[in-house]
């Protein structure tokens, strides 16, 4: 949920008029999932709910999305004998609420006065309860955090005085409906193969930029990965493989090559800013020549306002993440730019849009000390979310998927 849902929501926001009549509600099937049907009425309430959200991209395209994925989830749930409790339920309905600074039935008001019916919400909170069981008995007990891991993600966070940085090497695989499997097998044998051929394979592989040198990246600031990556990176040996991690679209596999540690303190972060500018073309020549030109004329991120002034406003994403809200291919990215610095090095929707991507700044965080308790339970809770997205794909690769 939280990849879409930055609220923004306040009363001010709702949009009067939205709300379909009885009449205007269709319920013929629009999609179906395996054995589970999804009616055009849900498509329709979860658009509209996501237009209230102002959430980023295409909403038609977002709703199906997600609403394939919640029977996938409900679906692997009922398989392993959960059901999330009412009180499961309404707690979570709460704290979506709370996040727009609103009680639940002030929430739910805002949402009727939008066309919204209380029981889309509802089945929306009930999947991603359902999903979180379901991770938590199918990987909890998998999960062993090592003292060194600790120590690392501490240093790395400026705990314990030191700044880590690493250097290491990165193949992208780009998904799309009609190759998940191929993809995972092509993973799995990078993943197996030797920290020497890893370098061949992206080269031959590799969709990101650094595929020409071999998926070499330069050496980054531990602190600058996101917290899900870093526990990915900082968990390996150096000359190891990571497990494919799964990512928007994409499947990436990350080699630590080396890491060095420095006595000065690590900067720690809590909230990065920036824009991502969506550019139709994906990575063709025309659309990097244009994302050239915008690179020229822009300095800030205040500047791509000027740059998308006229066009749909879903083109222009900006806003203020904490690390762990950050999408990890995007995170990635930002890990290697200075404020003020551009990478055209992502696409969205399978390779057609191109994202110009500019770091606004990091927030430092002046909280002090992390008990290491605490960041045990940081390195778990990453742990579980890779595990959550890569067993959503496999069961994605595996359902039996129909649009009507």
């Amino acid at each position: 949920m939280r990849h879409f849902f930055r609220l923004c929501l306040s009363l001010s926001l709702i949009v009067t008029g939205l709300a379909l009549p009885l009449h205007a509600q269709n319920f013929s099937p629009a999609i179906k999932i395996n054995e589970q049907v999804v009616t055009k009425y849900e498509l329709d309430q979860r658009v509209a709910m996501l237009r209230l959200f102002r959430a980023p991209g295409d909403p038609a395209t977002i709703a199906v999305d997600q609403l394939i994925d919640d029977r996938l989830r409900l679906q692997a749930a009922k398989e392993l004998g959960i059901t999330p409790s009412e009180d499961a339920i309404a707690a979570g309905m709460e704290e979506f609420a709370n996040r727009a600074n609103l009680s639940t039935e002030q929430f739910l008001q805002a949402l009727q006065q939008g066309g919204i019916a209380p029981e889309t919400f509802r089945d929306f909170v009930r999947a991603g309860v359902a999903w979180r069981e379901v991770v938590r008995a199918k990987f909890g007990p998998r999960i062993n955090i090592s003292e060194q891991e600790i120590d690392r993600a501490l240093a790395s966070g400026g705990a314990s005085g030191s700044a880590v940085e690493v250097l290491m090497s990165e193949i992208f695989l780009p998904v799309t409906p009609g190759n998940e499997a191929e993809v995972r097998a092509l993973a799995e044998r990078i993943r197996r193969g030797s920290a020497s051929g890893f370098a061949a394979a992206a080269r031959e592989n590799s969709s990101a930029p650094s595929a020409g040198a071999g998926g070499r990246v330069n050496w980054v600031p531990a602190s600058n990965l996101s917290p899900q990556l870093r526990s990915v990176i900082l968990g390996l040996r150096p000359g190891q493989i990571s497990e494919p991690v799964e990512m928007d679209g994409q499947i990436a596999l990350f080699l630590l090559r080396e890491v060095k540690e420095s006595k000065s303190r690590a900067p720690n972060y809590s909230a990065v800013e920036y824009a991502a500018y969506y550019m139709a073309g994906g990575r063709s020549a025309a659309t990097l020549a244009q994302a050239a030109k915008v690179k020229a004329r822009v300095d800030t991120c205040d500047d791509l306002y000027g740059v998308a002034k006229g066009q749909p406003d879903e083109v222009l994403e900006r806003g203020v993440k904490t690390p762990n809200e950050v999408p990890a291919d995007i995170a990635l990215e930002l890990a290697k730019l200075d404020a003020g610095e551009v990478s055209t090095a992502l696409t969205r929707s399978n390779g057609q849009t191109l994202v110009f991507l500019m770091l606004c700044g990091r927030n430092f965080d002046m909280s002090g000390a992390v008990s290491r308790e605490g960041v045990a339970l940081d390195i778990q809770n990453r742990r579980l979310s890779s595990y959550s997205d890569g067993y959503l794909q496999q069961l994605r690769s595996e359902a039996r998927i129909t649009r009507r």
